[in-house]
């Protein structure tokens, strides 16, 4: 809005002493972000300009939102990054190219939006270098979304970069924008400081009753308490607000004075109406355009009448008084006048400059069906996909569905914006639109996209196993339309199952696969998607002696298949998850699991998928909890938990309650597990509830509460899921012995031989030749346990060496051997306290204290007082990246990995990254 003189800031000290803290504190050096929340005419965007004003010695950009129907992706995220495009070219190419195609400048795949936000992290906080950056941001509810969402990502990621962020958001409107961010709420004058506003603008002093009763029907809002008084003297305003006017004084503040804007339009000419209706219309404010359109429609553009009413600023932009303005102007106006308008805007638009534009004013001109119309908005949404937003596709798309004549091209067009909508995150309107898409003729290739996007509504919705029966549908229609779809949606379909249902069943994972198989699908075009879905469907089918050899064929593919496209390596990232399931859980391979997590982390960095990254991290963590590196696998949950909540996804718990089980956190554990077993048995998620009962069998064995153990592990054998029920055999079969349950625990052993025996891998041999060993005596036990402990270091599982190195221990101590029982309940009690795998390592003590031995503490080093983000920055700079290099990989700023940098000298003691290598090398080798 036009702001008001800064003095007429009243009764605003505090918010305004707030805002200059932020300020002091942004020119020290640090970062700042803060949501402004209020009604309209709260005063909200004067409070941004009394931070313009006051920020001397600091670079201010600004972004305006503007309420309008038109979604023009990242419209508003130029207007901030304007300032600093002369440093694009400075850029990490990655981030370069990202925000080169998003702005228009450049063609390519379409950007991940995270990425795109980082490359504008990395702008402003390279501009910060110079001088501090303040982005101010008003009616950010109107910006366009991705614009909206890039914002808020930047601003969750600042740390220690001068840069300052500070959002308006109007309320309610807005409500559910920048949630979790720090916030600013405005609300009403107090009546001292509204009685103050209120006398300053009317020129006089008002009888107290007056005054107060003009206050309480404003509710102290600035903007009505200036604007209702507007033009009226003291002796007029003698009975509260405008009396004459009962319209005036009813409904909310925001509608009264919307109302009391429209009502001086009728004293202006025919020809400024029209002018301020063509300004209403076009929300960027180009005067020139505005200029051209006024030719068009045979007016001499003449603005005085509407500023001397204080309504509109004619400038570089166009900006009306306040954005009630330009409601008041744009909805008070006949159907028929803007209809006009949006005609004159469209052929005053440049078709080659700004098609999107003039298609979007040309859509809103139409006053019935027109294909001309619809082609040029589905052209625009094109464009607008091709720039990463896919919420202005989906808004383009559907108005061209409105406009479009002919049943076939608007059914398409239908579904082609209920697909738009769903990837943006608006399942409801993409249910709608597929409702109507479903009313027209489709060919049969769309009748599947149909069907295949119902399901992935309903899954994502309720994660139910009923989406598994129609994306299998899908899945046979487009198999008869001889579309490479086919086997993608099969394996979309078996991964449903997975992942929400059971194994067996009508609607189970087992018959998603016999009928993958006997579809006779065509190639999906990807040799390692459709080896994928040939081994885990002869696994489900057919059981793992066959499925395995498949399974790691598959692997050789998945592990160096060449991605050529950013579309190739998301529908890879996509399959990732099914495929290391299946390798975890069947196969037994930690090297698999190493092997696809770690390319999953490196693809996810490399093209900047940030939805992707946060699961890739976790499944590469869960390596790193069984290779006993606790420290590297809590610095990549600490990671992806960091990128999930400046994406605004919730956190992966389960890499969290899995290495809070091996630590033997139960504080920690206890309240998440229970609030993931409600969860999944709301929601039908079994691969949920097979999960707990496998943390819990670890964190009650770790505690010795075998009981409890004996319980939860029987959730995991029992849930009939796709994964966890081996390793919670594993579980069960240690507990049911130490519980005397020698019966549970040789069924369980007989099962969990035959879940291995084709795996064939260290990992598979160790957990069978253990559990056999719990359940034998005298040399047969021996030999068990040093088989596993040699079978388990095979595989590299450290956690399970160790963990047979206790067993045995104990095994060992209560067959009277004390002298081999010390060894290895010394080697357990050394590498769980090395992890730390407190539980664990406290079990190995009171064992090792029963045979005689005196167990010291062990020494603590200076590393291990480091964060899990300061690990990660120190383990990079030790491995020689540079500053800008490190931000690049942890998706943060070179000034946030310098303030790191800084606090790990500290802690360490040094005083330069060239002792990092040595210092880490050191205090890994205790």
């Amino acid at each position: 809005m036009i702001a008001s003189p800064l003095p007429a800031l009243v009764g605003r000290q505090r918010e305004c002493t707030a805002l200059d803290n932020l300020l002091a504190g942004l020119r020290a050096g640090g970062s700042c972000v803060m949501v402004v929340r209020g009604e309209a005419g709260i005063g909200k965007s004067v409070l941004l300009e009394y931070m313009a004003a006051q920020a001397s010695r600091v670079q201010v950009t600004w972004a305006r939102g503007v309420e309008a129907d038109m979604e023009l992706p990242y419209a508003s995220l130029h207007q901030v990054c304007a300032p600093f495009l002369d440093g694009v070219e400075e850029l990490p190419q990655p981030q370069r190219d990202a925000l080169r195609v998003a702005f228009g400048t450049a063609v390519g795949d379409p950007p991940d939006r995270f990425l795109v936000g980082l490359a504008v992290l990395t702008l402003v906080t390279r501009a910060s270098e110079t001088r501090p950056v303040l982005v101010l941001v008003d009616d950010a509810q109107w910006l366009d979304q991705v614009s909206l969402q890039t914002l808020e990502f930047v601003a969750r990621r600042l740390l220690a970069e001068p840069v300052a962020m500070v959002f308006a958001v109007r309320d309610p409107e807005g409500q559910s924008a920048l949630t979790g961010l720090p916030a600013l709420q405005l609300r009403g004058l107090d009546a001292a400081s509204a009685g103050e506003l209120l006398e300053g603008a009317v020129g006089g002093r008002l009888e107290e009753r007056v005054r107060d009763r003009f206050v309480a029907e404003t509710h102290g809002n600035p903007l009505a308490l200036l604007e209702f008084s507007r033009g009226r003297s003291a002796a007029e305003l003698a009975y509260g607000v405008d009396a004459s006017s009962a319209s005036v004084v009813q409904g909310p503040v925001a509608s009264r004075v919307e109302r009391d804007f429209a009502g001086r339009l009728g004293a202006l000419p025919a020809a400024t109406r029209t002018l301020l209706l063509i300004a209403a219309a076009e929300p960027v404010g180009d005067v020139r355009l505005l200029i051209r359109a006024a030719a068009s429609l045979g007016i001499t553009p003449d603005a005085a009448p509407a500023k001397a009413a204080g309504l509109i600023e004619f400038g570089e932009p166009v900006r009306f008084r306040h954005p009630l303005v330009r409601s008041a102007v744009y909805h008070g106006a006949e159907p028929e006048d803007r209809r006009a308008v949006h005609r004159a805007l469209a052929e005053a638009t440049d078709p080659l400059l700004d098609p999107d534009r003039r298609a979007w004013h040309a859509a809103q001109a139409a006053d019935g069906p027109d294909e001309e119309v619809a082609a040029g908005l589905e052209q625009a949404a094109d464009r607008a996909r091709q720039r990463g937003g896919i919420a202005a596709e989906a808004v383009l798309l559907e108005r061209a569905v409105e406009v479009t004549p002919d049943p076939w091209p608007r059914g398409r067009r239908a579904l082609a914006a209920a697909e738009a909508h769903f990837s943006a995150a608006a399942p409801e309107r993409a249910t709608e639109l597929a409702a109507v898409a479903d009313l027209y003729p489709l060919s049969v290739l769309d009748r599947a996209r149909l069907a295949r996007l119902r399901a992935r509504i309903l899954f994502a919705r309720s994660r139910s196993d009923e989406a598994a029966p129609l994306l299998l549908n899908a899945a046979a229609q487009f198999t008869a339309a001889g579309s490479p779809l086919a086997r993608e949606t099969y394996l979309e379909a078996i991964s449903a199952t997975i992942f929400a249902g059971r194994v067996h069943g009508p609607t189970g994972a087992r018959a998603a696969a016999i009928a993958a198989r006997a579809s006779g699908a065509p190639s999906s075009g990807s040799k390692a998607a459709d080896a994928l879905l040939d081994g885990v469907a002869a696994l489900l089918a057919d059981g793992s002696e066959t499925a395995v050899p498949a399974l790691r064929e598959a692997l050789d593919l998945l592990e160096h298949e060449e991605l050529r496209t950013r579309e190739a390596t998301v529908r890879w990232l996509l399959l990732a998850p099914v495929a290391l399931e299946s390798f975890i859980h069947w196969a037994w391979d930690l090297h698999a699991w190493d092997t696809l997590s770690t390319r999953a982390v490196r693809l996810a960095r490399d093209i900047g998928a940030l939805g992707s990254l946060p699961p890739a991290l976790i499944y590469a963590g869960g390596v790193h909890i069984h290779y006993g590196d606790f420290a590297e696998a809590d610095r990549m949950i600490d990671e992806a938990d960091a990128i999930a909540t400046a994406t605004g996804h919730a956190p992966h718990k389960y890499a969290t309650l899995v290495l809070a089980a091996w630590r033997g956190e139960a504080d920690v554990a206890a309240g998440i597990i229970e609030e993931a077993r409600e969860r999944a048995v709301q929601r039908g998620e079994v691969s949920l509830l097979g999960a707990m009962g496998y943390i819990q069998g670890v964190l009650f064995n770790g505690l010795a509460r075998y009981e409890e153990a004996i319980e939860a592990a029987r959730t995991g054998i029992e849930h009939d899921g796709f994964n966890f029920t081996g390793l919670s055999l594993v579980e069960h079969v240690e507990a049911a012995t130490r519980c005397g349950e020698l019966d549970q625990a040789r069924a369980s052993l007989a099962r969990l031989t035959e879940l291995t025996r084709a795996a064939d891998s260290g990992w598979a041999r160790g957990a069978s030749a253990r559990s056999e060993a719990l359940l034998a005596d005298g040399e047969a036990a021996d030999r068990l346990y040093r088989t596993a402990i040699e079978e388990f270091g095979r595989g590299g599982v450290v956690v399970e060496v160790a963990r047979t190195h206790l067993l045995y221990g104990e095994w060992l101590r209560r067959a009277q051997r004390r002298a081999q029982a010390r060894e290895h309940l010394r080697t357990a009690h050394d590498m769980f306290d090395a992890m730390p795998a407190h539980a664990f390592a406290e079990r190995a003590r009171r064992e090792l204290i029963a045979t005689g031995e005196q167990v010291t503490a062990r020494d603590t080093t200076p590393a291990n007082a480091l964060t899990p983000q300061e690990s990660q920055v120190a383990a990079l700079a030790a491995d020689g990246m540079t500053n800008a290099r490190i931000g690049a990989e942890l998706f943060i700023s070179p000034h946030t990995v310098e303030w790191h940098l800084r606090k790990v000298y500290v802690k360490l003691g040094i005083s330069s990254r060239r002792a990092l290598p040595d210092i880490l090398d050191s205090a890994r080798a205790r």
